[in-house]
C-alpha cells in the first residue's frame, strides 16, 4: 500500500508564502509524473502544476511566476512553493502521482488526502 501525504497548508495573509510537501511512503518501485491540483468550494478541481521525473514542469497560467514545483526523487517527495498568495488561491490542495509498486505492473494514479490553504486577511 502506497500513501501520499500532503503537509504545509495553513492560513496566510495575501502576499504571503507557503511551502507544501507531499511524501510517498510504502513499497515503491518508481514514481513517474507528479503534480498538484486544487479545489475551491463550489468549483471543479483544477491542475496547478506538474513535474516529470526528470524535472520538466508545467503550470496553469494563474500561478505562473508565483508558484514553483520541485521534487526530490530519492525522498519520493514533491513540493509546491507558493509565493505572492492571493485570496483566489484558497483551496484544498491535492498531491497526485503515478506510482509503480512492482517492475512488472503498470503505474497507478494515486492521490493524497489534501491540505487546506486559506489566503485571507
Amino acid at each position: 500500500q502506497v500513501q501520499l501525504v500532503e503537509s504545509g497548508g495553513g492560513l496566510v495573509q495575501p502576499g504571503g508564502s507557503l511551502r507544501l510537501s507531499c511524501a510517498a511512503s510504502g513499497t515503491i518501485f518508481m514514481i513517474y509524473n507528479m503534480g498538484w491540483y486544487r479545489q475551491a468550494p463550489g468549483k471543479q478541481r483544477e491542475l496547478v502544476a506538474t513535474i516529470t521525473r526528470g524535472g520538466s514542469t508545467n503550470y496553469r497560467d494563474s500561478v505562473l511566476g508565483r508558484f514553483t514545483i520541485s521534487r526530490e526523487n530519492a525522498k519520493n517527495t514533491v513540493f509546491l512553493q507558493m509565493n505572492s498568495l492571493k485570496p483566489e488561491d484558497t483551496a484544498t490542495y491535492y498531491c497526485d502521482a503515478f506510482v509503480t509498486t512492482e517492475r512488472s505492473l503498470p503505474p497507478k494514479d494515486l492521490w493524497g488526502q489534501g491540505t487546506q490553504v486559506t489566503v485571507s486577511s
